[in-house]
């Protein structure tokens, strides 16, 4: 784990090519949220985040999502950008101001289920299958509109994972398809890009990035 003040330096890079990018698309840079994605971050090492100047986290999984916003909860803003489970939304919901990853329908009844242990104003995001990759989790976008009134918890936006690719350029069509999502379908918020494609993803509208090894590195 890199030390407090490395990460910081990480985190102050990525944002000023956050600003950058923004601006070149003619975007404002503080509509951009840099999240931290903690799936290879110890518990223990959960403070040296905060001490770095993280805000706002991200857990892949469910029990390490317990055990680690219940031990440092208070530290940030949590949300949850894994693969949901629908037996694994009861764990989730208490702890999330966000699920970035709704995308079954049964997920949506156990969110129905669960809505009264859910955190004060929790929201959702929709994963959307923009690419038509086989076998990939996400809604298909033509079943979007349907799945979105079926949701018992309020659409904050979507989320989507393009094709695994070395090139960034790759993922851009992909981006943009997404942000035509949300536009049709008047939805603000936009989880899209990693550290591998964060950059192309702000130029096409994202308003959370979700970094991992680029803070770490």
């Amino acid at each position: 784990m890199r030390s407090a003040e490395e990460i910081a330096e990480n985190l102050s890079q990525v944002r000023q090519q956050i600003s950058q990018a923004a601006r070149q698309a003619r975007r404002e840079p503080e509509k951009v949220q840099v999240l931290a994605a903690t799936k290879y971050v110890a518990l223990q090492d959960i403070p040296t985040l905060a001490q770095a100047g993280i805000e706002l986290v991200g857990e892949n999984r469910s029990q390490d999502l317990q055990a680690k916003a219940g031990a440092y909860g208070e530290m940030f803003e949590w949300d949850f950008i894994g693969h949901l489970q629908s037996r694994k939304v009861r764990q989730v919901v208490p702890h999330v101001r966000l699920i970035h990853s709704v995308a079954s329908e049964s997920v949506l009844s156990e969110l129905a289920r669960h809505k009264p242990l859910a955190k004060p104003g929790m929201k959702v995001l929709i994963e959307v299958n923009v690419s038509g990759e086989p076998g990939k989790s996400g809604v298909a976008p033509a079943e979007l509109g349907g799945f979105l009134e079926r949701c018992p918890i309020e659409v904050a936006g979507l989320m989507t994972m393009p094709p695994l690719s070395s090139n960034p350029e790759d993922s851009r069509r992909w981006f943009a398809a997404l942000r035509e999502l949300a536009q049709k379908h008047e939805l603000e918020q936009l989880s899209m890009g990693t550290s591998q494609d964060y950059l192309v993803a702000v130029e096409e509208g994202a308003t959370i990035v979700r970094i991992g090894t680029k803070l770490y590195a």
